[in-house]
């Protein structure tokens, strides 16, 4: 594997302006990231246009509100010509919306609506997955819900946030063969914490390679089902000393291992 993108929301704290944006990008390109996702910030189609463009990182993916997505789609697709970008996202529905089936059912209809006026006209709408889609209305996940009603959505599937779902993941790449053009690779280990003389085991994300998902199985599989697009997500990096550590530890886990 040679093409590894980033998703910005790990490093939200070091895009909030334009100049920061612009120098964080060619941090990313020099660390051996390709690509990147935008999201973590507020959504500047002329801003992302002019960093992609002087950083030499093109943006293939974004996380954009639900709301935009149902509401404004046509300008939300000119939005994106501006810098290139072919593939609009969903970072996740709220627990919620996905807790009350009518209005969870009601609102994926209308992203299915969207997503095939974006797919006519040259788009793709991709959903990412946290762990509350596997939670089950009458017997069946949101999740097995979307993959069967919904032709037009494709999926962001996120490594991390299936497996705290518990579902198997590498089965999950296989079910979505053809609408799985991007993944998040996010890892997942365990830590504990010690309070008194109380020991708290607890799931945390971790860089690539530092946890316990099989990546060296997962990948070809995801190959095989058709992504393009390898994204690194680390959601709890911005809190780290120096959050482009554990950014830059992954990636060269990847290109050493992958």
């Amino acid at each position: 594997m040679t093409e590894i993108g980033l998703n910005l929301y790990p490093l939200r704290n070091c895009i909030a302006t334009e100049e920061d944006f612009l120098s964080t990008a060619i941090r990313l390109r020099e660390m051996g990231y390709t690509f990147l996702q935008y999201s973590g910030a507020a959504f500047d189609a002329d801003r992302i246009a002019r960093v992609s463009k002087e950083s030499g990182m093109p943006v293939i993916l974004t996380h954009v509100p639900a709301d935009r997505i149902i509401n404004e789609t046509e300008q939300l697709m000119e939005d994106h010509a501006k810098f290139g970008c072919k593939n609009i996202g969903l970072g996740a529905l709220g627990m919620k919306i996905i807790g009350d089936k009518d209005l969870c059912f009601s609102k994926l209809e209308s992203l299915e609506r969207a997503a095939e006026k974006m797919e006519k006209n040259g788009f793709s709408f991709f959903y990412h997955n946290h762990h509350h889609e596997f939670y089950q209305h009458d017997g069946q996940t949101v999740f097995d819900y979307m993959i069967e009603n919904t032709p037009h959505i494709n999926f962001t599937l996120d490594t991390y946030w299936a497996q705290f779902g518990g579902v198997s993941v590498a089965d999950y790449v296989k079910r979505l063969k053809g609408r799985i053009g991007c993944v998040h690779l996010k890892d997942y280990c365990i830590s504990a914490k010690a309070d008194e003389d109380i020991l708290e085991v607890l799931p945390q994300f971790a860089p690539v390679g530092d946890g316990t998902i099989d990546f060296k199985q997962l990948v070809p599989l995801m190959r095989e089902a058709g992504t393009s697009y390898f994204i690194v997500e680390q959601d709890n990096a911005a809190l780290a000393p120096d959050p482009f550590v554990p950014v830059e530890r992954s990636v060269k886990y990847i290109k050493k291992e992958l």
